[in-house]
């Protein structure tokens, strides 16, 4: 079976891309199709990028990269669970992304956004930060809006349409993931 993770973009106290994580990872495991794993950047503790060599020689000389880099290659494929500050992704996300390459390479993403325009515009970053490191990227997405989807901003209560939304995502990255694995088997 496939390996899903379920990554939380956000390391903002007050954050709110914990409980859309949360609602992503139940959406998830009411499935049968992939293992689901949370993967909370908070629990990883990466610094700004201190490695002296950049991530394509895969010579990692820190414990915080190799535990990162240990976790990112045991799965098959991504749920970015990503905000959205100043039109982008969080600076949190980008930095744990450049850490590595080859654990990235070949593998599918999906996205859940969420900011004042529905997180869109961190996405349109993310998939091109993605294809760089070889990460192939579904089409659909949900965008969470902080009026629709938060009360006060701040308390996640998604619409109900968004669940068919995460469902179509997920479809899409499990087909992806599950071609995938087979190229880099």
């Amino acid at each position: 079976m496939i390996r899903i993770a379920v990554v939380v973009g956000s390391t903002r106290p007050g954050r709110n891309g914990k409980a859309v994580a949360d609602w992503a990872l139940a959406a998830a495991n009411q499935r049968n199709d992939a293992e689901y794993e949370l993967v909370d950047l908070v629990d990883f503790s990466l610094p700004v990028l201190d490695e002296p060599l950049p991530a394509a020689m895969g010579q990692y000389s820190k414990p915080h990269t190799k535990a990162w880099a240990d976790k990112i290659a045991s799965f098959d494929g991504f749920v970015f669970i990503t905000p959205e500050y100043n039109h982008s992704t969080s600076g949190a996300l980008k930095n744990a992304i450049d850490y590595l390459n080859k654990e990235w390479n070949n593998k599918a993403a999906g996205f859940v956004s969420y900011g004042s325009a529905g997180g869109v515009r961190a996405v349109e970053h993310l998939r091109q930060i993605m294809a760089e490191v070889q990460v192939a990227t579904v089409r659909n997405q949900v965008a969470l809006s902080l009026f629709t989807d938060f009360e006060q901003f701040s308390v996640f209560k998604p619409a109900a349409h968004h669940a068919q939304g995460i469902n179509d995502m997920l479809d899409q990255l499990v087909a992806w993931s599950t071609a995938l694995k087979t190229l880099r088997a």
